[in-house]
């Protein structure tokens, strides 16, 4: 039998239960395969945890508070990571989903028709 990591969930479950305001708002949106793709909040992705994350199209979907102005080597290290290993990174700020968000949702809607057709 593989020797697999268990999955950090009590984390994922206290971040789902803290979400912010805009991703709050952004789950409304993805939640239920609304866009033709199935989402799940706060998953991890080998050390990180994703905001939001489409296992099969393998689509990560980052918000950016404030706190982020602050540690931007520190997501540039883990997009790299994610990059790395086969995911496209999809970054918005909290501002603009709670100011746009049909905006947003469809430039993620873009993103996961471009993945699926891609994929075919």
């Amino acid at each position: 039998m593989p020797n697999r990591k268990p999955r950090n969930t009590a984390r994922a479950r206290k971040l789902r239960n803290a979400a912010t305001p805009a991703e709050r708002k952004l789950w409304q949106h993805l939640s239920r395969s609304q866009l033709g793709a199935k989402f799940s909040r706060q998953m991890p992705v080998g050390p990180y945890f994703a905001d939001f994350l489409c296992r099969a199209l393998k689509l990560v979907v980052e918000l950016d508070g404030f706190s982020h102005d602050l540690t931007v080597e520190a997501d540039a290290k883990r997009d790299a990571w994610m990059q790395r290993e086969g995911y496209v990174v999809l970054r918005f700020t909290n501002a603009n989903v709670m100011e746009n968000v049909e905006g947003v949702v469809t430039m993620i809607r873009t993103e996961v028709e471009r993945m699926k057709a891609e994929r075919d």
